[in-house]
């Protein structure tokens, strides 16, 4: 029965990090790692396992005490903390174990680093077989993932192992798998573009299994695209509607999903009936060409900004995603994107500069024109991308931090915010006549464990934007707007603003790094 340390490593800074969020609210991290809960739900359950989120606190002396097998997964951009593990957990004499996107795409770093179990690929095929070597007394091993497993018997991740109390959302997964083969894009090598699906009473047990931990608020549904396939996520989205109701709608819902979501308003109205309220949408370009080049043919085929504003008007926000540097782009196209962003009246947006990732159609195209970068440095321009864009490197990295300085200017951001709020209709229950919410079944009642406080994270920014901030005549006079005019939606606007601070730093750092590397 072996003593296993399950360890996810710390995650740089990014867009992601949401620090500024965490600081109001008192939470430690954003998302727990369901990719190591759902590992750890594949080993035998009469084994011992302690999981560690680095995000949340830092690694003891303690927590190596009588640890006879290290489990480590991570992504790309945990790349340095991974490795540093594996190394530790070596001159230490403990076995170590690495799968997850990291160690599948690049298997000989993670071998080297001194990792004896390689898992490459999904957890369901390989860990299994893990667990088989492991009792018959081998010491190493390459698991590898051949196909692409169904999900229907992938069990619920093992949530028993984290405080819920330390994030500000959860986590599921409903589906893997993306009918779409965008050029840039790895989930098809990953996952595929059938996508496979766990079952409606799958996810309704795993939402139980949060809601008995107590936890309420945030879940990010981690589908790769969650309307994928369509008549899946219409019956999963039915279930999930009546099992909120009768809970008393515990959960408000984050996910992807691709950018044909704006053709389909009866399906946005399915997302917010199950209380879905915002939705991560890949732009990554407003060049027709660009797009058609880098094989997203999906959003050329409806003009972008009808779509984005039908997501947006019926109740969905959206979380919109570009990327430079594709090749043929042309000079300005981020002042293009920061334009479009405005029109479409987005105020959450990404501007990232693009990385071939491993097992995917441009790596693969890179390689073969000789473009794509071996050994990076660590520091200047090129740290950031792994190949030689078709633009000069300077100046797709000036465009991005132009963009993004443009964009998070406080008083642009909060029109933005403004713009689609007011833009939304209405909420169901605030319409004439709507029936009113039913009410959580008394005998279904858990007690709530990660309670914060709702006046703090107010006050605070009532202190930030509306006393100290550089725009605060502009945030009282939209706060009133919003109230007047669209009151169902003005926690959705205060939320937006909140989320504003977070962006706000964020490219404060990315300057303060460009000034480093002048």
């Amino acid at each position: 029965m072996p003593n296993v340390l399950m360890l996810h490593p710390p995650l740089p800074l990014s867009f992601w990090s949401f620090h500024e969020t965490l600081a109001m609210t008192g939470k430690k991290a954003l998302l727990p790692p369901l990719g190591l809960l759902t590992a750890a739900a594949l080993l035998p359950r009469e084994w011992n396992i302690r999981l560690v989120d680095l995000n949340v606190r830092p690694l003891t002396e303690a927590d190596w005490d009588g640890i006879e097998l290290l489990f480590v997964s991570g992504m790309l951009v945990q790349r340095e903390s991974l490795l540093g593990l594996l190394r530790e957990a070596k001159a230490r004499g403990v076995l170590t174990a690495a799968g997850g996107a990291y160690p599948t795409t690049a298997p000989d770093e993670v071998l080297e680093a001194g990792c004896d179990f390689l898992i490459q690929g999904e957890g369901e095929t390989t860990i299994p077989e893990l667990v088989a070597a492991i009792a018959a007394g081998q010491t190493s091993g390459r698991f590898v993932c051949t196909d692409k497993p169904a999900l229907a018997g992938s069990p619920p991740p093992r949530y028993d192992l984290i405080a819920p109390g330390d994030y500000e959302s959860m986590s599921l997964q409903t589906s893997r798998g993306c009918p779409f083969a965008c050029e840039f894009c790895d989930i098809v090598s990953l996952f595929g573009r059938i996508q496979r699906h766990k079952t409606p009473e799958q996810v309704i047990g795993e939402l139980e299994a949060i809601r008995q931990l107590g936890f309420r608020g945030t879940v990010f549904v981690a589908d790769d695209n969650f309307i994928g396939n369509r008549p899946r996520a219409v019956a999963m989205l039915s279930r999930i509607i009546q099992w909120q109701a009768r809970h008393g709608e515990p959960f408000d819902f984050i996910t992807q999903a691709s950018i044909n979501l704006g053709q389909d308003v009866a399906l946005i109205d399915l997302l917010t009936a199950a209380n879905f309220s915002y939705v991560f949408v890949g732009i990554e370009s407003p060049d027709n060409d660009v797009l058609t080049a880098a094989r997203k043919h999906q959003n050329v085929r409806n003009p972008l900004l009808d779509s984005l504003r039908a997501i947006n008007a019926n109740g969905l926000s959206v979380i919109g995603s570009f990327i430079l540097g594709m090749d043929g782009e042309k000079a300005g196209a981020g002042q293009r994107m920061q334009a479009f962003a405005e029109a479409a009246d987005l105020p959450w947006v990404m501007v990232n500069v693009l990385r071939a990732l491993p097992l995917t159609a441009l790596w693969d195209r890179l390689k073969a024109e000789g473009r794509l970068h071996d050994g990076i440095e660590e520091s200047g321009w090129d740290a950031l991308t792994n190949f030689t864009p078709q633009r000069p490197i300077e100046a797709i990295f000036a465009e991005q931090l132009a963009a993004l300085s443009a964009l998070y200017a406080p008083g642009a951001y909060l029109g933005r915010a403004f713009r689609a709020t007011l833009a939304m209709r209405p909420t169901r229950s605030s319409r004439p006549g709507a029936a009113p919410k039913k009410k959580a079944d008394p005998a279904l009642a858990v007690p709530q464990q990660n309670r914060s406080p709702d006046v703090t994270p107010l006050l605070r920014l009532i202190w930030r934007q509306g006393l100290a901030g550089e725009a605060r005549w502009q945030f009282w006079r939209q706060l009133a707007l919003v109230a007047w005019r669209n009151p169902s939606r003005l926690r959705r606007y205060i939320v937006l603003c909140g989320m504003g601070e977070n962006l706000f730093s964020f490219v404060r750092h990315l300057r303060a790094q460009a000034e480093s590397r002048r």
